[in-house]
């Protein structure tokens, strides 16, 4: 049902069903609000045009009513010359919109079918809260389609297995959260999980930072540190970007696996070490092993059970879910009111290819719940839409990277150390980031939170 249009003159009612039918409405007629009041509840999925004048309860009586049951249904009232005022007032408390009589039914047409409008957004933004509400806190497990469906259901089977697990995915699509859930839905979810990211340790210290090392092992070294596979002893060892472990790096790793034993730097002492090992790859590891860039034999004593997380691109029914999600967060962290999206917005939530992921999603409805992406303004990420105009890759690629980097500036109000613990990247890279796009770090430090420069 559309529209129910309550007023006590049957001639009058008739016209305005016919006018509203005629322009494609569904219409259900009542002759007084009490009627109207039997059938109408905060489910309603339409608009309520109603009368001022009635007997028993009049129009002002039946919004107020309607209000109490749901602030956002969309109330137009019908007045006469007298009721002005009175109508006016009614709109301060809430009231969607009045028509004077007489009123050309097109204006009634029109004002029904923006109203009409508005309620839709209102309760699609209400299923997607509701949705997400009653969804998995697991952030890249959120989903109804059923490529996340068979995800869950092979994570349940591999967590309770005593083997090691490569998860392959974008990047973006939330591998670490993936090799948590593993950790926490396994008999050893209450010892550590250590993660540990191959790609963003130096050369020079990822040795020391797995293994550990004695005081004096090295210049440097002042005291003893327990490496980080010793200290997920007992719990789950989560090695991310391993494609970037120097082959050295691999025969050791390699060791460790087939032993269960690991040597610290400077000592020849053996130590055991019950962990269990999650790796993860944004690339086919496959295709390295052929290209001679990484060792068969630790792939194939990594790739035990392997998990493949699916991109966004192949879920896309989940994309909506996952996004009232992630805004619902969003307005929560940055202490803003809930935001109703619009129409511009879900388009690009339906169209987007989403590259980026689950990430990409994220940062999205931070944007759009600090207000740097609204209807009228396009999103700061997306690409042209004609092909010709797209540039080029790395073109793109660069203008993805600039926009992050402005959306977590402006989310931390310019403070460096929040920025880059949120981007994941080192300080001096960062600084190498604001150089090559020319972006003004200092700009942003004490801005209003959420403004964009």
């Amino acid at each position: 049902m559309d529209v129910a249009f309550i007023d006590d003159d049957e001639v009058l009612r008739a016209a305005n069903v016919q006018a509203l039918g005629l322009a494609g409405f569904t219409v259900a007629p009542f002759p007084s609000a009490l009627a109207a009041l039997e059938e109408v509840d905060a489910r309603f999925p339409g608009v309520v045009v109603s009368d001022v004048r009635m007997p028993k309860m009049t129009g002002i009586e039946l919004f107020r009513r309607l209000r109490r049951l749901d602030p956002d249904l969309p109330v137009i009232l019908i007045t006469g010359h007298g009721d002005i005022a009175m109508a006016v007032d009614a709109m301060r408390e809430g009231a969607y919109d009045f028509l004077a009589k007489p009123y050309p039914l097109e204006r009634l047409v029109g004002t029904v079918r923006h109203a009409l409008e508005k309620r839709r957004l209102v309760l699609e933004n209400r299923d997607l809260r509701r949705r997400a509400e009653a969804a998995s806190e697991d952030l890249p497990l959120l989903g109804e389609t059923a490529a996340m469906a068979r995800l869950r259901q092979v994570l349940r089977q591999v967590a309770e297995a005593e083997v090691d697990v490569l998860v392959e995915g974008e990047t973006g699509s939330g591998k670490e959260v993936v090799a948590n859930t593993l950790h926490r839905w396994s008999r050893r979810a209450a010892r550590p999980f250590v993660a540990v990211n191959c790609g963003a340790l130096p050369e020079s210290v990822i040795e020391s930072e797995l293994f550990g090392h004695e005081a004096g092992a090295f210049t440097g070294a002042q005291k003893k540190r327990v490496g980080r596979i010793e200290h997920a002893h007992g719990g789950t060892l989560f090695l991310d970007e391993i494609e970037a472990m120097s082959p050295a790096l691999q025969v050791k790793l390699l060791r460790v696996l087939e032993a269960r034993e690991v040597m610290p730097l400077g000592t020849n002492e053996v130590r055991r070490v019950d962990i269990r090992v999650v790796a993860a790859a944004k690339i086919d590891l496959k295709d390295m092993v052929r290209q001679g860039g990484f060792r068969e034999d630790l792939y194939y004593r990594l790739d035990v059970a392997g998990v493949r997380i699916p991109p966004l691109r192949e879920r896309r029914a989940d994309v909506a879910l996952l996004f009232g999600h992630f805004l619902a967060k969003a307005c929560q962290r940055f202490r803003r009111e809930p935001v109703m999206i619009g129409s511009g917005v879900r388009h690009h939530l339906e169209t987007h290819d989403w590259p980026g992921n689950v990430r990409e999603l994220v940062h999205y409805a931070e944007r759009v719940a600090l207000g740097l992406v609204t209807d009228e303004a396009p999103p700061l990420e997306a690409a042209p839409s004609a092909p010709g105009d797209a540039g080029s890759l790395p073109e793109r690629v660069d203008a993805f990277e600039a926009a992050e980097i402005r959306t977590a500036l402006a989310a931390h109000r310019g403070d460096v150390q929040a920025t880059v613990r949120s981007l994941g990247i080192p300080r001096k890279t960062f600084y190498d980031k604001l150089r090559r796009h020319g972006i003004d770090q200092s700009a942003y430090r004490g801005a209003p939170e959420g403004a964009e420069r």
